[in-house]
Protein backbone atom coordinates (compact mmCIF):
# COMPACT_ATOMS: atom_id res chain seq x y z
CA UNK A 1 0.00 0.00 0.00
CA UNK A 2 2.69 2.29 1.25
CA UNK A 3 4.56 1.86 -2.50
CA UNK A 4 1.06 2.34 -4.16
CA UNK A 5 0.44 5.54 -2.82
CA UNK A 6 3.83 6.85 -3.69
CA UNK A 7 3.72 6.12 -7.34
CA UNK A 8 2.88 9.09 -9.85
CA UNK A 9 -0.39 9.56 -10.86
CA UNK A 10 -1.41 8.80 -14.35
CA UNK A 11 -2.12 12.13 -14.98
CA UNK A 12 0.53 13.66 -13.66
CA UNK A 13 3.77 15.38 -16.15
CA UNK A 14 7.17 15.41 -15.19
CA UNK A 15 9.03 19.25 -15.98
CA UNK A 16 11.29 17.57 -18.49
CA UNK A 17 8.17 15.48 -20.57
CA UNK A 18 6.21 19.27 -20.92
CA UNK A 19 3.52 19.14 -23.95
CA UNK A 20 5.53 22.58 -24.90
CA UNK A 21 7.46 21.63 -28.24
CA UNK A 22 9.14 24.60 -28.50
CA UNK A 23 6.58 26.40 -30.83
CA UNK A 24 6.24 29.57 -28.76
CA UNK A 25 9.94 32.00 -28.10
CA UNK A 26 10.76 32.87 -25.11
CA UNK A 27 8.83 34.96 -23.52
CA UNK A 28 5.50 34.54 -24.86
CA UNK A 29 2.50 34.48 -22.51
CA UNK A 30 0.97 31.35 -21.85
CA UNK A 31 -2.07 30.33 -24.33
CA UNK A 32 -1.02 33.13 -26.51
CA UNK A 33 0.27 32.73 -30.42
CA UNK A 34 3.73 33.60 -31.20
CA UNK A 35 3.91 37.37 -32.94
CA UNK A 36 4.31 37.86 -36.56
CA UNK A 37 7.79 39.34 -37.72
CA UNK A 38 7.40 42.35 -39.66
CA UNK A 39 8.08 39.73 -43.01
CA UNK A 40 5.81 37.24 -42.13
CA UNK A 41 3.00 40.40 -41.22
CA UNK A 42 3.51 41.81 -44.78
CA UNK A 43 2.95 38.39 -46.53
CA UNK A 44 -0.02 37.84 -44.75
CA UNK A 45 -1.25 41.33 -45.50
CA UNK A 46 -0.87 40.80 -48.93
CA UNK A 47 -2.51 37.47 -49.19
CA UNK A 48 -5.71 38.82 -47.49
CA UNK A 49 -5.68 41.84 -50.27
CA UNK A 50 -5.41 39.75 -53.15
CA UNK A 51 -7.98 36.58 -52.14
CA UNK A 52 -11.17 36.57 -54.08
CA UNK A 53 -13.00 37.92 -50.93
CA UNK A 54 -11.16 41.23 -50.47
CA UNK A 55 -11.73 42.13 -54.30
CA UNK A 56 -15.53 41.47 -54.38
CA UNK A 57 -15.47 43.69 -51.20
CA UNK A 58 -13.69 46.39 -52.82
CA UNK A 59 -15.25 46.46 -55.84
CA UNK A 60 -18.64 46.60 -53.39
CA UNK A 61 -17.62 49.78 -51.55
CA UNK A 62 -16.53 51.46 -54.49
CA UNK A 63 -19.71 51.20 -55.45
CA UNK A 64 -21.04 52.56 -52.07
CA UNK A 65 -18.41 55.41 -52.11
CA UNK A 66 -19.82 56.34 -55.60
CA UNK A 67 -23.13 56.94 -54.39
CA UNK A 68 -22.61 60.32 -52.04
CA UNK A 69 -20.90 61.79 -55.93
CA UNK A 70 -25.10 61.22 -57.33
CA UNK A 71 -26.61 62.31 -54.16
CA UNK A 72 -24.51 65.27 -53.14
CA UNK A 73 -23.78 68.28 -56.07
CA UNK A 74 -20.28 67.86 -57.40
CA UNK A 75 -17.89 71.06 -57.31
CA UNK A 76 -16.28 70.39 -60.46
CA UNK A 77 -19.94 69.59 -62.20
CA UNK A 78 -22.26 72.04 -60.11
CA UNK A 79 -20.70 74.84 -58.84
CA UNK A 80 -23.65 76.36 -57.95
CA UNK A 81 -25.81 73.87 -56.86
CA UNK A 82 -22.67 73.03 -54.32
CA UNK A 83 -22.86 76.97 -52.63
CA UNK A 84 -26.75 76.80 -52.27
CA UNK A 85 -26.60 73.10 -50.66
CA UNK A 86 -24.15 75.02 -48.39
CA UNK A 87 -26.15 77.97 -47.87
CA UNK A 88 -29.32 75.42 -46.81
CA UNK A 89 -27.13 73.47 -44.60
CA UNK A 90 -24.83 75.12 -42.89
CA UNK A 91 -23.78 72.82 -40.05
CA UNK A 92 -23.43 70.05 -42.49
CA UNK A 93 -21.32 71.88 -44.99
CA UNK A 94 -17.85 72.02 -43.30
CA UNK A 95 -18.24 68.44 -42.12
CA UNK A 96 -18.75 67.41 -45.84
CA UNK A 97 -16.07 69.42 -47.05
CA UNK A 98 -13.58 67.43 -44.78
CA UNK A 99 -14.89 64.58 -45.82
CA UNK A 100 -14.32 65.39 -49.72
CA UNK A 101 -17.84 64.77 -50.78
CA UNK A 102 -18.55 67.62 -52.74
CA UNK A 103 -15.63 66.33 -55.34
CA UNK A 104 -15.97 62.49 -54.30
CA UNK A 105 -14.00 60.98 -57.43
CA UNK A 106 -10.96 63.60 -56.45
CA UNK A 107 -10.81 62.85 -52.73
CA UNK A 108 -8.13 60.68 -51.18
CA UNK A 109 -10.86 58.18 -49.49
CA UNK A 110 -12.23 57.34 -52.94
CA UNK A 111 -9.26 57.21 -54.49
CA UNK A 112 -7.50 54.28 -52.11
CA UNK A 113 -10.50 52.16 -52.59
CA UNK A 114 -9.78 52.67 -56.58
CA UNK A 115 -5.68 51.83 -56.12
CA UNK A 116 -6.48 49.15 -53.37
CA UNK A 117 -9.16 47.42 -55.90
CA UNK A 118 -6.69 47.09 -58.93
CA UNK A 119 -3.64 45.69 -56.60
CA UNK A 120 -6.15 43.19 -55.18
CA UNK A 121 -7.16 42.40 -58.83
CA UNK A 122 -3.74 42.08 -60.29
CA UNK A 123 -2.64 40.01 -57.11
CA UNK A 124 -5.64 37.62 -57.95
CA UNK A 125 -5.42 37.41 -61.58
CA UNK A 126 -1.70 36.66 -62.18
CA UNK A 127 -1.61 33.70 -59.51
CA UNK A 128 -4.68 32.03 -61.15
CA UNK A 129 -3.35 32.75 -64.39
CA UNK A 130 -0.25 30.94 -63.64
CA UNK A 131 -2.11 28.13 -62.44
CA UNK A 132 -4.26 27.90 -65.67
CA UNK A 133 -1.73 27.69 -67.82
CA UNK A 134 0.00 24.52 -65.76
CA UNK A 135 -3.88 23.32 -65.60
CA UNK A 136 -3.82 23.53 -69.68
CA UNK A 137 -0.89 21.26 -70.21
CA UNK A 138 -1.95 18.47 -68.02
CA UNK A 139 -3.21 15.62 -69.46
CA UNK A 140 -7.05 14.39 -68.16
CA UNK A 141 -6.25 12.20 -65.46
CA UNK A 142 -6.85 8.30 -65.73
CA UNK A 143 -10.06 6.67 -65.06
CA UNK A 144 -10.86 5.57 -61.17
CA UNK A 145 -11.01 2.18 -60.30
CA UNK A 146 -14.68 2.04 -59.53
CA UNK A 147 -16.53 4.35 -62.14
CA UNK A 148 -19.95 3.06 -61.21
CA UNK A 149 -19.42 5.52 -58.37
CA UNK A 150 -19.79 8.73 -60.53
CA UNK A 151 -22.43 10.45 -61.03
CA UNK A 152 -23.35 9.64 -64.77
CA UNK A 153 -22.40 6.07 -65.57
CA UNK A 154 -23.55 3.38 -68.19
CA UNK A 155 -22.49 -0.33 -68.78
CA UNK A 156 -22.79 -2.14 -71.92
CA UNK A 157 -21.81 -5.20 -73.25
CA UNK A 158 -21.06 -5.79 -77.18
CA UNK A 159 -19.82 -8.42 -79.15
CA UNK A 160 -17.15 -5.76 -80.89
CA UNK A 161 -13.41 -6.03 -80.06
CA UNK A 162 -11.98 -3.74 -77.79
CA UNK A 163 -9.71 -1.67 -80.15
CA UNK A 164 -12.49 -1.14 -82.51
CA UNK A 165 -14.62 0.15 -79.06
CA UNK A 166 -11.56 2.26 -78.03
CA UNK A 167 -11.35 3.59 -81.57
CA UNK A 168 -14.48 4.97 -81.94
CA UNK A 169 -14.42 6.66 -78.31
CA UNK A 170 -11.66 8.16 -79.24
CA UNK A 171 -13.06 9.71 -82.70
CA UNK A 172 -16.49 10.47 -80.86
CA UNK A 173 -15.10 12.34 -78.07
CA UNK A 174 -12.77 14.39 -80.07
CA UNK A 175 -15.46 15.44 -82.23
CA UNK A 176 -16.94 16.83 -79.20
CA UNK A 177 -14.00 18.88 -78.60
CA UNK A 178 -12.58 16.93 -76.00
CA UNK A 179 -9.07 16.76 -75.31
CA UNK A 180 -8.79 12.85 -75.26
CA UNK A 181 -5.88 10.23 -73.49
CA UNK A 182 -5.76 6.45 -74.07
CA UNK A 183 -3.96 3.89 -71.83
CA UNK A 184 -3.89 0.59 -70.91
CA UNK A 185 -3.00 -3.30 -72.54
CA UNK A 186 -3.43 -4.35 -76.01
CA UNK A 187 -6.74 -6.99 -75.12
CA UNK A 188 -8.80 -3.76 -73.69
CA UNK A 189 -7.89 0.02 -71.52
CA UNK A 190 -9.66 3.33 -71.14
CA UNK A 191 -9.80 6.58 -72.84
CA UNK A 192 -10.04 9.92 -70.72
CA UNK A 193 -10.90 12.77 -71.71
CA UNK A 194 -11.61 16.38 -70.96
CA UNK A 195 -13.45 19.58 -72.16
CA UNK A 196 -14.02 22.66 -70.68
CA UNK A 197 -11.03 24.51 -70.37
CA UNK A 198 -12.46 27.92 -71.28
CA UNK A 199 -14.19 28.08 -68.70
CA UNK A 200 -11.59 29.05 -66.45
CA UNK A 201 -10.63 31.12 -68.77
CA UNK A 202 -13.93 33.17 -68.78
CA UNK A 203 -13.16 33.75 -65.17
CA UNK A 204 -10.01 35.26 -65.62
CA UNK A 205 -11.19 37.56 -68.39
CA UNK A 206 -14.24 38.57 -66.37
CA UNK A 207 -11.94 39.79 -63.65
CA UNK A 208 -9.27 41.27 -66.56
CA UNK A 209 -12.30 43.17 -67.85
CA UNK A 210 -12.60 44.68 -64.26
CA UNK A 211 -9.05 46.19 -64.72
CA UNK A 212 -9.76 47.52 -68.19
CA UNK A 213 -12.51 49.41 -67.38
CA UNK A 214 -11.34 50.74 -64.20
CA UNK A 215 -8.03 51.55 -66.08
CA UNK A 216 -10.38 53.35 -68.37
CA UNK A 217 -11.73 55.35 -65.98
CA UNK A 218 -8.81 56.76 -65.11
CA UNK A 219 -7.63 57.69 -68.33
CA UNK A 220 -10.70 59.86 -69.20
CA UNK A 221 -10.36 60.57 -65.85
CA UNK A 222 -6.78 61.96 -65.92
CA UNK A 223 -6.66 63.10 -69.66
CA UNK A 224 -9.86 64.07 -70.14
CA UNK A 225 -12.23 66.71 -69.23
CA UNK A 226 -15.87 68.14 -68.30
CA UNK A 227 -17.86 71.65 -68.80
CA UNK A 228 -20.96 72.81 -68.99
CA UNK A 229 -22.43 76.30 -70.80
CA UNK A 230 -25.38 77.89 -70.57
CA UNK A 231 -26.28 79.04 -74.22
CA UNK A 232 -29.47 81.73 -74.94
CA UNK A 233 -30.94 79.91 -78.12
CA UNK A 234 -29.75 82.32 -81.03
CA UNK A 235 -26.65 82.71 -79.48
CA UNK A 236 -23.03 80.59 -80.27
CA UNK A 237 -20.38 78.83 -77.88
CA UNK A 238 -16.51 78.50 -78.77
CA UNK A 239 -15.21 75.69 -77.13
CA UNK A 240 -12.50 77.88 -75.33
CA UNK A 241 -12.00 78.04 -71.45
CA UNK A 242 -13.60 81.78 -71.32
CA UNK A 243 -16.92 80.52 -72.50
CA UNK A 244 -17.55 77.99 -69.95
CA UNK A 245 -19.81 78.03 -66.75
CA UNK A 246 -18.24 75.05 -65.47
CA UNK A 247 -15.20 72.89 -66.04
CA UNK A 248 -12.95 70.68 -64.61
CA UNK A 249 -10.23 69.39 -66.32
CA UNK A 250 -8.48 66.34 -65.45
CA UNK A 251 -4.99 66.12 -63.52
CA UNK A 252 -2.85 65.64 -66.80
CA UNK A 253 -5.05 67.89 -69.27
CA UNK A 254 -3.63 71.04 -70.16
CA UNK A 255 -6.67 73.24 -71.34
CA UNK A 256 -4.58 75.11 -73.88
CA UNK A 257 -5.90 71.51 -76.02
CA UNK A 258 -8.74 72.56 -76.43
CA UNK A 259 -10.32 71.61 -79.78
CA UNK A 260 -11.24 74.74 -81.23
CA UNK A 261 -14.19 74.33 -82.18
CA UNK A 262 -17.47 75.96 -82.22
CA UNK A 263 -21.34 76.44 -82.81
CA UNK A 264 -24.75 78.08 -82.81
CA UNK A 265 -27.95 77.23 -81.27
CA UNK A 266 -30.45 77.92 -84.23
CA UNK A 267 -33.71 76.76 -82.18
CA UNK A 268 -35.30 75.09 -79.27
CA UNK A 269 -38.13 73.37 -79.04
CA UNK A 270 -40.11 71.48 -75.59
CA UNK A 271 -42.75 69.73 -75.82
CA UNK A 272 -44.83 68.71 -72.30
CA UNK A 273 -47.47 66.43 -71.69
CA UNK A 274 -50.84 68.94 -71.38
CA UNK A 275 -53.61 66.47 -69.80
CA UNK A 276 -54.17 63.09 -67.98
CA UNK A 277 -51.90 62.31 -64.52
CA UNK A 278 -48.65 62.88 -66.55
CA UNK A 279 -49.21 66.71 -67.12
CA UNK A 280 -46.37 68.66 -67.68
CA UNK A 281 -44.37 65.73 -68.00
CA UNK A 282 -41.63 66.51 -71.16
CA UNK A 283 -42.32 64.28 -74.07
CA UNK A 284 -39.57 65.74 -75.68
CA UNK A 285 -37.21 68.55 -76.28
CA UNK A 286 -34.09 69.00 -78.88
CA UNK A 287 -32.17 71.73 -80.21
CA UNK A 288 -31.02 72.99 -83.60
CA UNK A 289 -27.44 73.82 -83.94
CA UNK A 290 -25.07 74.70 -87.05
CA UNK A 291 -21.02 73.64 -85.75
CA UNK A 292 -17.88 73.97 -87.01
CA UNK A 293 -15.16 71.37 -86.19
CA UNK A 294 -12.31 73.82 -86.87
CA UNK A 295 -12.60 77.75 -87.45
CA UNK A 296 -11.79 77.14 -91.27
CA UNK A 297 -14.26 74.45 -91.47
CA UNK A 298 -17.64 74.40 -93.54
CA UNK A 299 -20.81 74.99 -91.07
CA UNK A 300 -22.92 71.74 -90.67
CA UNK A 301 -25.91 71.04 -89.30
CA UNK A 302 -26.81 68.76 -86.07
CA UNK A 303 -30.47 68.13 -84.23
CA UNK A 304 -29.23 68.08 -80.71
CA UNK A 305 -31.43 65.73 -78.35
CA UNK A 306 -31.36 63.31 -75.25
CA UNK A 307 -29.74 60.25 -76.28
CA UNK A 308 -28.19 62.24 -79.54
CA UNK A 309 -25.13 64.23 -78.29
CA UNK A 310 -23.07 65.97 -81.59
CA UNK A 311 -20.07 63.76 -81.56
CA UNK A 312 -17.02 64.74 -83.04
CA UNK A 313 -13.20 63.18 -83.13
CA UNK A 314 -12.15 64.54 -79.59
CA UNK A 315 -15.51 66.38 -78.32
CA UNK A 316 -18.68 64.88 -77.48
CA UNK A 317 -21.55 67.89 -76.84
CA UNK A 318 -24.42 66.90 -74.51
CA UNK A 319 -28.23 68.87 -73.81
CA UNK A 320 -28.33 68.08 -70.65
CA UNK A 321 -31.05 70.97 -69.51
CA UNK A 322 -33.05 74.07 -70.26
CA UNK A 323 -34.81 77.01 -68.85
CA UNK A 324 -36.03 80.67 -69.22
CA UNK A 325 -34.15 83.77 -69.74
CA UNK A 326 -36.67 87.04 -68.70
CA UNK A 327 -35.75 89.96 -70.87
CA UNK A 328 -35.24 92.98 -68.74
CA UNK A 329 -34.64 96.66 -69.08
CA UNK A 330 -33.24 98.63 -66.14
CA UNK A 331 -32.66 102.01 -65.69
CA UNK A 332 -30.99 103.62 -63.24
CA UNK A 333 -32.01 106.84 -60.86
CA UNK A 334 -30.97 109.37 -64.13
CA UNK A 335 -33.38 107.90 -66.51
CA UNK A 336 -30.36 106.21 -68.18
CA UNK A 337 -30.67 102.49 -69.44
CA UNK A 338 -27.98 100.63 -67.07
CA UNK A 339 -28.92 97.41 -68.22
CA UNK A 340 -31.10 95.59 -71.11
CA UNK A 341 -30.72 92.01 -72.01
CA UNK A 342 -31.79 88.31 -70.76
CA UNK A 343 -31.06 87.12 -67.44
CA UNK A 344 -30.85 83.39 -67.04
CA UNK A 345 -32.54 82.09 -64.43
CA UNK A 346 -32.34 78.67 -63.64
CA UNK A 347 -35.41 75.87 -63.16
CA UNK A 348 -36.11 74.75 -59.31
CA UNK A 349 -38.75 71.77 -59.72
CA UNK A 350 -40.16 70.39 -62.40
CA UNK A 351 -43.06 72.91 -63.26
CA UNK A 352 -39.73 75.12 -64.44
CA UNK A 353 -40.38 77.74 -61.62
CA UNK A 354 -36.78 79.55 -61.78
CA UNK A 355 -34.58 81.42 -59.97
CA UNK A 356 -32.31 83.92 -60.99
CA UNK A 357 -29.95 86.97 -60.18
CA UNK A 358 -29.49 90.51 -62.09
CA UNK A 359 -26.89 92.64 -60.94
CA UNK A 360 -26.68 96.64 -62.36
CA UNK A 361 -23.10 97.59 -61.18
CA UNK A 362 -23.51 100.71 -63.88
CA UNK A 363 -26.87 101.97 -61.78
CA UNK A 364 -26.28 105.74 -60.36
CA UNK A 365 -26.68 107.29 -57.94
CA UNK A 366 -26.38 103.50 -56.20
CA UNK A 367 -25.97 99.85 -57.95
CA UNK A 368 -28.85 97.91 -57.80
CA UNK A 369 -29.45 94.23 -57.83
CA UNK A 370 -32.17 91.97 -57.89
CA UNK A 371 -33.31 88.10 -57.02
CA UNK A 372 -37.03 86.41 -57.39
CA UNK A 373 -38.20 83.88 -58.90
CA UNK A 374 -39.94 83.21 -63.01
CA UNK A 375 -43.09 81.56 -62.90
CA UNK A 376 -43.45 80.24 -66.25
CA UNK A 377 -46.96 79.54 -65.93
CA UNK A 378 -48.34 81.49 -63.04
CA UNK A 379 -50.52 81.00 -60.33
CA UNK A 380 -51.42 82.11 -56.70
CA UNK A 381 -53.05 80.23 -53.80
CA UNK A 382 -53.22 81.80 -50.02
CA UNK A 383 -51.92 78.52 -48.40
CA UNK A 384 -49.40 78.00 -51.17
CA UNK A 385 -48.39 81.63 -52.47
CA UNK A 386 -47.23 81.94 -56.34
CA UNK A 387 -46.14 78.86 -57.96
CA UNK A 388 -45.61 78.01 -61.93
CA UNK A 389 -48.62 75.38 -62.64
CA UNK A 390 -47.21 74.15 -65.68
CA UNK A 391 -43.58 74.32 -67.37
CA UNK A 392 -44.62 75.66 -70.46
CA UNK A 393 -44.51 79.67 -70.84
CA UNK A 394 -48.39 80.14 -70.91
CA UNK A 395 -48.56 82.66 -68.59
CA UNK A 396 -45.43 83.94 -67.97
CA UNK A 397 -44.62 86.01 -64.81
CA UNK A 398 -41.29 87.64 -62.67
CA UNK A 399 -41.37 88.47 -59.11
CA UNK A 400 -38.12 89.89 -57.51
CA UNK A 401 -36.54 91.54 -54.22
CA UNK A 402 -34.91 94.93 -55.21
CA UNK A 403 -31.69 95.85 -53.74
CA UNK A 404 -29.37 99.07 -53.40
CA UNK A 405 -25.70 99.45 -52.21
CA UNK A 406 -22.42 98.19 -53.31
CA UNK A 407 -22.24 95.05 -55.41
CA UNK A 408 -18.86 94.29 -54.29
CA UNK A 409 -18.51 93.89 -57.82
CA UNK A 410 -14.85 96.38 -57.54
CA UNK A 411 -12.70 94.44 -55.14
CA UNK A 412 -11.99 92.00 -57.57
CA UNK A 413 -13.29 88.98 -55.96
CA UNK A 414 -14.53 86.24 -58.48
CA UNK A 415 -18.16 85.99 -57.92
CA UNK A 416 -20.90 83.88 -59.14
CA UNK A 417 -23.81 84.83 -61.31
CA UNK A 418 -26.34 83.19 -59.85
CA UNK A 419 -25.83 84.29 -56.28
CA UNK A 420 -26.09 88.16 -55.21
CA UNK A 421 -23.87 89.11 -52.43
CA UNK A 422 -25.82 91.61 -50.09
CA UNK A 423 -23.61 92.14 -47.11
CA UNK A 424 -23.21 95.93 -48.36
CA UNK A 425 -26.79 95.84 -49.96
CA UNK A 426 -29.97 97.08 -48.21
CA UNK A 427 -33.11 96.30 -49.41
CA UNK A 428 -35.43 98.69 -50.94
CA UNK A 429 -38.45 99.35 -48.57
CA UNK A 430 -41.85 101.09 -49.54
CA UNK A 431 -42.98 103.51 -47.93
CA UNK A 432 -44.36 101.04 -44.66
CA UNK A 433 -41.11 99.82 -44.27
CA UNK A 434 -42.07 97.00 -46.20
CA UNK A 435 -40.17 95.00 -48.52
CA UNK A 436 -40.60 96.00 -52.23
CA UNK A 437 -41.27 93.30 -54.42
CA UNK A 438 -41.74 93.71 -58.27
CA UNK A 439 -44.43 91.52 -59.65
CA UNK A 440 -44.11 91.96 -63.62
CA UNK A 441 -45.76 90.70 -66.98
CA UNK A 442 -44.52 90.68 -69.78
CA UNK A 443 -44.61 94.33 -71.05
CA UNK A 444 -44.64 96.04 -67.38
CA UNK A 445 -42.57 98.70 -66.13
CA UNK A 446 -42.50 98.89 -62.13
CA UNK A 447 -40.82 102.40 -60.95
CA UNK A 448 -38.76 101.72 -57.77
CA UNK A 449 -38.65 104.08 -54.70
CA UNK A 450 -36.91 106.78 -53.63
CA UNK A 451 -36.14 107.72 -57.47
CA UNK A 452 -33.68 104.89 -57.88
CA UNK A 453 -35.27 104.18 -61.36
CA UNK A 454 -37.43 101.45 -63.16
CA UNK A 455 -37.34 98.27 -64.28
CA UNK A 456 -39.65 97.06 -67.48
CA UNK A 457 -40.43 93.09 -68.07
CA UNK A 458 -39.69 92.69 -72.22
CA UNK A 459 -40.40 88.67 -72.51
CA UNK A 460 -38.38 85.92 -72.43
CA UNK A 461 -35.69 83.57 -74.01
CA UNK A 462 -34.87 79.88 -73.75
CA UNK A 463 -31.42 78.73 -73.16
CA UNK A 464 -29.95 75.36 -73.12
CA UNK A 465 -27.61 73.69 -71.25
CA UNK A 466 -24.50 72.06 -73.19
CA UNK A 467 -21.62 69.96 -71.73
CA UNK A 468 -18.52 69.29 -73.61
CA UNK A 469 -16.20 67.06 -72.69
CA UNK A 470 -13.25 64.81 -74.22
CA UNK A 471 -13.19 61.12 -72.61
CA UNK A 472 -10.05 59.17 -74.19
CA UNK A 473 -10.55 56.42 -71.90
CA UNK A 474 -14.34 55.62 -73.27
CA UNK A 475 -13.22 53.23 -75.82
CA UNK A 476 -11.71 51.49 -73.55
CA UNK A 477 -13.75 50.83 -70.63
CA UNK A 478 -16.34 49.50 -73.52
CA UNK A 479 -13.66 47.46 -74.40
CA UNK A 480 -13.64 45.93 -70.89
CA UNK A 481 -17.31 46.05 -70.42
CA UNK A 482 -17.52 43.60 -73.85
CA UNK A 483 -14.56 41.17 -72.44
CA UNK A 484 -16.56 41.36 -69.38
CA UNK A 485 -19.54 40.33 -71.26
CA UNK A 486 -17.41 37.52 -72.92
CA UNK A 487 -16.41 36.19 -70.33
CA UNK A 488 -19.31 36.32 -68.43
CA UNK A 489 -20.95 34.11 -70.81
CA UNK A 490 -18.06 31.95 -70.97
CA UNK A 491 -17.65 31.37 -67.17
CA UNK A 492 -21.39 30.49 -67.52
CA UNK A 493 -22.06 28.36 -70.34
CA UNK A 494 -19.48 26.47 -70.37
CA UNK A 495 -19.28 23.02 -68.63
CA UNK A 496 -15.86 21.55 -67.42
CA UNK A 497 -16.56 18.12 -68.02
CA UNK A 498 -14.63 14.75 -67.76
CA UNK A 499 -15.22 11.47 -69.45
CA UNK A 500 -13.72 8.04 -69.44
CA UNK A 501 -14.58 5.10 -71.05
CA UNK A 502 -13.21 1.82 -70.16
CA UNK A 503 -13.16 -1.30 -72.07
CA UNK A 504 -12.96 -4.51 -70.89
CA UNK A 505 -12.16 -7.94 -72.91
CA UNK A 506 -14.58 -10.95 -72.27
CA UNK A 507 -15.37 -14.28 -73.83
CA UNK A 508 -17.44 -13.47 -77.23
CA UNK A 509 -17.02 -9.72 -77.29
CA UNK A 510 -16.01 -6.81 -74.54
CA UNK A 511 -18.04 -5.01 -71.28
CA UNK A 512 -17.65 -1.45 -72.38
CA UNK A 513 -18.20 1.30 -69.01
CA UNK A 514 -19.12 4.98 -69.74
CA UNK A 515 -19.33 7.44 -67.37
CA UNK A 516 -18.56 11.27 -66.84
CA UNK A 517 -17.98 13.79 -64.37
CA UNK A 518 -19.33 17.75 -64.05
CA UNK A 519 -16.58 20.07 -62.56
CA UNK A 520 -18.33 22.82 -62.73
CA UNK A 521 -20.55 22.38 -59.96
CA UNK A 522 -23.52 21.22 -61.96
CA UNK A 523 -24.47 18.21 -63.34
CA UNK A 524 -27.31 19.02 -65.54
CA UNK A 525 -27.36 17.44 -68.70
CA UNK A 526 -24.45 15.18 -67.80
CA UNK A 527 -26.78 11.89 -67.76
CA UNK A 528 -27.86 12.38 -71.31
CA UNK A 529 -24.59 13.04 -72.70
CA UNK A 530 -23.43 9.86 -71.23
CA UNK A 531 -26.18 8.74 -73.15
CA UNK A 532 -25.55 9.62 -76.10
CA UNK A 533 -21.90 9.13 -76.07
CA UNK A 534 -22.72 5.50 -75.35
CA UNK A 535 -24.94 5.17 -77.84
CA UNK A 536 -22.06 6.58 -80.31
CA UNK A 537 -19.75 3.63 -79.02
CA UNK A 538 -21.44 0.95 -78.55
CA UNK A 539 -24.28 1.05 -81.67
CA UNK A 540 -25.99 -2.20 -80.80
CA UNK A 541 -25.08 -3.10 -77.18
CA UNK A 542 -26.82 -4.55 -74.07
CA UNK A 543 -27.42 -2.11 -71.79
CA UNK A 544 -27.03 -3.31 -68.14
CA UNK A 545 -27.39 0.16 -65.72
CA UNK A 546 -27.77 3.96 -66.34
CA UNK A 547 -27.22 5.91 -63.54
Amino acid sequence: MTGASAAPSATSTRPEESTDFGSEPPGTPPGRAPGLSPFEFLRWAWRQLTSMRTALLLLLLLALAAIPGSVVPQADVAAVQVSRWKEAHPDLAPIYERLGLFSVYDSPWFSAIYLLLMVSLVGCILPRTAVYARSLRVAPPKAPRNLGRLPAYLGVQTDEAPDVVLDRARAALRRRRYRVVSSGPADGGSVAAERGYLREAGNLLFHVSVIVVLVGFAYGQLLGYKGGSIVLVGKGFANSLTQYDDFAPGSFYDPADLQPMSLTVDSFEAEFLRTGPQRGQPVDFGADVTYRETPSAEPRRHRLAVNHPLVLDEVSVFLVGHGYAPVLTVRDGNGDVAYSGPVVFLPQDASFASFGVLKVPDAQPEQLGFDGMFFPTYNFTMARGPFSVFPDALNPALSMLAYSGDLGMDEGAPQSVFELDTDQLEKVKRADQRDFRLDLAPGRTVRLPDGLGSVRFDGWQRWVKLQISDTPGKAIALTGMVLALVGLMGSLFIRRRRVWVRVTSREGGSYVEVAGLDRSGSSDGLVEEISRLADVVVPAGEEERLR
